[in-house]
């Protein structure tokens, strides 16, 4: 109640929103949207360094994204600096991220893990859609994750629970 009466006051222009945040601060991490506005899929598209989330197949958001250092192919082992591509999903959401938040991908599955035993590698993992990223800058720089700005995982987090699958195409 209290923070609904700030933020009337702030739009009425009584209080700055700078003053607001002082009395209010935000709630860390942002709570997820209602069930009905969620998306429901998210579509990694490497080549084209895109990403959708999506809603009953409609497009909901659609953002500019870096990927790892040696983006070309799936991952193959730890270090590759490889996006691994296929399906997968969102397995865990990390509020204290050193990427401003972000949301685990379930990179390896099975095949991944048993593709790496029978070439004696390690897989690899935490495989991430984190922060970071600055404003207007789309140049690859993960080591295999891929990456918005912080204002746009802030959104992403809001619209993107625990379970939803995502696929990532070549």
């Amino acid at each position: 109640m209290a923070a609904w009466l700030l933020t009337c006051v702030a739009t009425l222009g009584l209080l700055s929103a700078s003053a607001v945040e002082r009395v209010a601060p935000r709630v860390w991490p942002p709570p997820l949207a209602p069930a009905a506005e969620r998306a429901d899929e998210i579509r990694v598209d490497k080549s084209d360094r895109l990403m959708e989330l999506r809603r009953e197949g409609r497009l909901l958001r659609r953002y500019r994204i870096a990927l790892g250092d040696a983006p070309e192919g799936h991952k193959f082992r730890q270090g590759d600096e490889r996006t691994p591509e296929g399906r997968y999903r969102i397995e865990f959401r990390n509020g204290r991220s050193r990427f401003h938040l972000s949301l685990r991908v379930s990179y390896p599955n099975a095949e991944d893990r048993a593709r790496a035993r029978k070439a004696g590698v390690d897989p690899g993992g935490d495989i991430m859609i984190h922060g970071g990223t600055p404003a207007g800058y789309h140049r690859d720089w993960t080591d295999g994750c891929i990456a918005v700005s912080n204002a746009e995982i802030e959104e992403i987090w809001r619209l993107v629970p625990v379970g939803t699958p995502i696929l990532i195409s070549p």
